[in-house]
């Protein structure tokens, strides 16, 4: 997907997270349902933590320590911040060198994807907390998302030892041919589930194991699909 999708998809879901944010004291109380212990204003100290992490991290190329979010009113603080994150994100140079934990190579265009699927995801938790319906993002924003969970969240979450390595290779699939696997060795077993079920699915923002067709060795699947495969 090229960066002006990842902006677009960011600015779309960045704008619904600051009306979300602008809501009374009582429902930024709410319980975010897949972050046990997070309320909504929690959720918006946290993003405001990560935008300005992200936006210093582009500006100078190099590491820098994630800023820990207010007590209190974390959301107003979130909207004061969301303005000078999206000017950086819309200004980058994608091909630029940045340091970033993905693969090879690391460059700025890195954080405008990651940006793009974390205020993403993220949204689908604030409109769960408000008792909203689902967002909807397109088809390609969806396969790309796939694409970051199961090509360098995964391997990831292997490395750091954060999930047992399933010893085995399990292919994820969703209809229409596109497909990942993850792993080593011969695939033993398949996940095959519809974009939005396995976008979600993977950010254990929906159950993949109630909604995907498993084929092959399912007992793996399940496992590896329990992982997690995200942080």
């Amino acid at each position: 997907m090229l960066p002006d999708r990842h902006l677009a998809e960011l600015t779309s879901s960045l704008g619904a997270l600051k009306t979300l944010a602008r809501q009374p004291d009582v429902a930024l109380k709410s319980p975010v349902p897949a972050c046990p212990g997070w309320t909504l204003d929690v959720l918006f100290g946290h993003l405001g933590s990560m935008e300005r992490w992200a936006a210093a991290v582009v500006r100078g190329g190099e590491y820098v320590q994630e800023p820990a979010p207010p007590a209190e009113k974390a959301a107003t603080w979130f909207l004061d911040g969301a303005p000078d994150f999206l000017a950086t994100m819309a200004s980058l140079d994608p091909g630029a060198p940045c340091w970033n934990f993905g693969p090879p190579p690391r460059t700025a265009g890195f954080w405008l994807r990651r940006q793009a699927h974390e205020h993403a995801i993220h949204l689908v938790d604030a409109h769960q907390a408000s008792g909203l319906a689902a967002p909807e993002f397109t088809e390609d924003f969806m396969l790309d998302g796939i694409d970051e969970a199961l090509a360098t969240f995964a391997p990831r979450q292997l490395r750091l030892q954060r999930m047992t390595d399933p010893g085995k290779a399990v292919t994820f699939r969703v209809p229409g041919g596109t497909a990942w696997t993850f792993g080593t060795g011969d695939a033993a077993a398949s996940v095959t589930a519809a974009p939005q079920d396995m976008y979600l699915g993977l950010w254990g923002r929906a159950s993949l194991s109630e909604t995907a067709v498993l084929d092959g060795d399912a007992g793996l699947a399940l496992r590896v699909i329990r992982g997690p495969l995200t942080p």
